[in-house]
C-alpha cells in the first residue's frame, strides 16, 4: 500500500500469533496535485495463521456488512445527509494470494466465494519474484481456472464504455496480478526507481517485464476507481438492502402486483411484531408457571423427606430412652438387691459378735465359780 499510493501508512507489522482474525480500519487524507482523496485501509490481521480456519471468513463479512448497515441506516433516515456523509463502505478488497505456483488453498477459495457477493475481489499474486515467469503463468491460469470451476466471481474491469473498453480488456487478461512491493529506491541508469537488491540481480517495481504492479496501478487508482464505487453502491450494496428490507417486511408489490404502502407494511409489520411480543409473553408465562409448579412439587417433596427423617429420629430416640430407662431400672434393682445382701451380712455380722461376747461372760464366770471351790 506503501508504494500503491507513494506514502508511508502508519501502523506497526501484526504478529501471526493472534487467536482469531482482526480487523483493524485506517484512514488517511491524501493528496497529489489539486486532488484530495480520503483513503480507508482495512487490515485483516491474523486471516490464516488459526490452526483452525473454518470461520475466519466471518469478521470480514461481518464488517463488509457492518458498512453496508451504517449506510442503510443513514438513508432511511427522513433527513439525509448523504451528501457529507463519510462513506466507509468496502468498494475494492485486494486478496493476496501466495506465491506457491500450484493451486488455491481451500480458504482462499472459501474466503473469495463468501465474499463476492459483498465487495469488488482483484486478486493479487504476492511476491511475485519468488517464482519463476514460466511458473507464474502457468500459476495465472491455475489460479483463474479454479476461480471459474468453483463460481467465484472476482471484478472484471468494465468494457462498455468505449474510451477504456480496449485497456480493461487486456488487463483482464492479465488478472490475476502479480505483483511486488518496495519503497527503497535505487540507481538503475540515470534515474532512480523504486526496486528490490538481490544477490542475483534488482527487480523493478514499475517494469512491467518484472512485475504488473504498474498495470494494478493504473487499473485501481487511474482508470476504475469511480467504477468500483459505483459497483460498490449498484451491486453489492443494493444486493444487501433489498435481502435486508425484504427482511424487514417490505416489498415492491402486494400479491395483487400493487404498489405497497409504506403505512400498510409498517402496520402489518408491527401486528406481527406485537403477535409474536404476546407470544413470546404467553410462553415466558407458561415457563413461569411450570418452574413455579416444579419448585412447589420439590419443596412438597423435600418437606415430605424432611418429616419422614423426623419420624425416623424421633422413633430412634424413643428406642435409645427405653433402651436406657430399662437399663437404669435394672441397675437399680441390683443397687437395691446389693443393699439387701449388704444389710442381711451386717444383721449376721451383728449376731454374731453379740452370740462370741455371751459365751465369753459365761466362761468367765464359770471359771470364777471353780476357783471359789
Amino acid at each position: 500500500m506503501d508504494t500503491l499510493f507513494n506514502t508511508k501508512f502508519e501502523g506497526d507489522p501484526a504478529s501471526h500469533s493472534q487467536p482469531g482474525v482482526q480487523l483493524k480500519s485506517n484512514t488517511y487524507d491524501l493528496q497529489e496535485s489539486n486532488v484530495n482523496l480520503k483513503l480507508t485501509i482495512v487490515s485483516t490481521v491474523g486471516f490464516g495463521d488459526q490452526i483452525n480456519k473454518e470461520d475466519s471468513y466471518k469478521p470480514i463479512v461481518e464488517f463488509i456488512d457492518a458498512q453496508f448497515e451504517a449506510y442503510l441506516q443513514e438513508e432511511l433516515k427522513i433527513k439525509r445527509v448523504l451528501h457529507n456523509y463519510h462513506d466507509t463502505r468496502i468498494h475494492a478488497c485486494l486478496y493476496f494470494i501466495a506465491p506457491t505456483g500450484h493451486s488455491l488453498k481451500s480458504l482462499d477459495l472459501v474466503t473469495m466465494k463468501k465474499l463476492d457477493s459483498k465487495v469488488n475481489i482483484i486478486p493479487i499474486i504476492a511476491k511475485s519474484d519468488a517464482i519463476s515467469k514460466s511458473e507464474l503463468t502457468k500459476f495465472k491460469i491455475k489460479i483463474t481456472s479454479e476461480l471459474v470451476s468453483n463460481g467465484v466471481q472476482i471484478y472484471q474491469f468494465p468494457t462498455d464504455d468505449e474510451s477504456v473498453a480496449e485497456i480493461n480488456g487486456t488487463m483482464n487478461a492479465h488478472l490475476p496480478f502479480a505483483v511486488i512491493g518496495s519503497t527503497e529506491e535505487l540507481k538503475i541508469g540515470n534515474k532512480m526507481m523504486k526496486a528490490r537488491q538481490y544477490p542475483w540481480g534488482t527487480v523493478q517495481v514499475e517494469n512491467e517485464a518484472h512485475c504488473d504492479f504498474v498495470k494494478l496501478r493504473e487499473m485501481l487508482i487511474r482508470v476504475n476507481m469511480e467504477d468500483l464505487r459505483e459497483q460498490t453502491h449498484t451491486r453489492h450494496y443494493e444486493l444487501y438492502r433489498r435481502c435486508k428490507l425484504e427482511e424487514m417486511g417490505f416489498k415492491d408489490t402486494d400479491p395483487d402486483s400493487k404498489p405497497f404502502s409504506l403505512q400498510e407494511t409498517y402496520e402489518a409489520k408491527r401486528n406481527e411484531f406485537l403477535g409474536e411480543l404476546q407470544k413470546k409473553e404467553e410462553a415466558m408465562r407458561q415457563m413461569f408457571v411450570q418452574r413455579v409448579k416444579e419448585k412447589e412439587a420439590e419443596l412438597k417433596e423435600a418437606e415430605k423427606e424432611l418429616h419422614e427423617k423426623f419420624d425416623r429420629l424421633k422413633k430412634l430416640h424413643q428406642d435409645e430412652k427405653k433402651k436406657l430407662e430399662d437399663k437404669k431400672k435394672s441397675l437399680d434393682d441390683e443397687v437395691n438387691a446389693f443393699k439387701q445382701r449388704k444389710t442381711a451380712a451386717e444383721l449376721l455380722q451383728s449376731q454374731a459378735q453379740q452370740a462370741g461376747g455371751s459365751q465369753t461372760l459365761k466362761r468367765d464366770k464359770e471359771r470364777k465359780n471353780s476357783g471359789f471351790l
